[in-house]
């Protein structure tokens, strides 16, 4: 999965997304998007990894992610989805690739996005018309941002600097207003 000469740097924030092959289906049910995060949870700590925001959609996912270590997010990123690939594989008595191609990847490199980008993570099952409000998707961590649900897939200092509470994020996720100059900020860190 990693290209080669990709680099990641110790500390930095990255947008880390792909989408199934021809926009086909990754997720096929529950049981997919909970066996993909138990890969995420577990990789998490073995590979000092920040999992910021993140969403799995049918056909694609979204992580916001922070190298914490020298070690580089391309292990990572390849130890939850060969392991993916192959169950799924399994499953579908199926073979060959799931996505359209290597994952792709970009530095956050101003601080005042990375909000901005947090938001368009929580809101892609909105945009995508799947549910009516970012709360009613399980399958991101907005519900544990918002103390909605207790997991272990948030960064509760990296909420609590940028947010006084749940409630602020909340205000900040479903304002409207902040939609469009969100997207015009962020459009060179999300996908096409």
């Amino acid at each position: 999965m990693p290209r080669r000469g990709d680099v990641f740097l110790e500390r930095n924030f990255y947008h880390i997304y792909n989408r199934g092959r021809s926009g086909e289906i990754i997720f096929h049910n529950g049981a997919n998007y909970e066996y993909c995060l138990k890969l995420i949870k577990r990789n998490l700590h073995r590979y000092n990894v920040g999992m910021i925001a993140y969403c799995l959609m049918p056909n694609h996912y979204h992580f916001l992610l922070r190298q914490n270590s020298t070690i580089p997010l391309t292990k990572f990123i390849s130890s939850i989805f060969i392991s993916y690939v192959q169950a799924l594989n399994k499953q579908l008595k199926s073979s060959g690739p799931l996505f359209e191609g290597r994952y792709k990847h970009v530095l956050v490199d101003k601080e005042e996005y990375i909000v901005h980008l947090c938001r368009y993570i929580h809101m892609n099952p909105i945009q995508a018309g799947i549910v009516s409000r970012p709360e009613d998707w399980p399958y991101s961590n907005y519900l544990e941002w918002i103390n909605l649900r207790d997991g272990s897939l948030k960064d509760e200092d990296f909420i609590n600097e940028r947010f006084q509470d749940k409630c602020e994020y909340q205000a900040f996720v479903n304002d409207l207003q902040i939609e469009e100059d969100s997207r015009k900020l962020i459009s060179k860190y999300i996908m096409d």
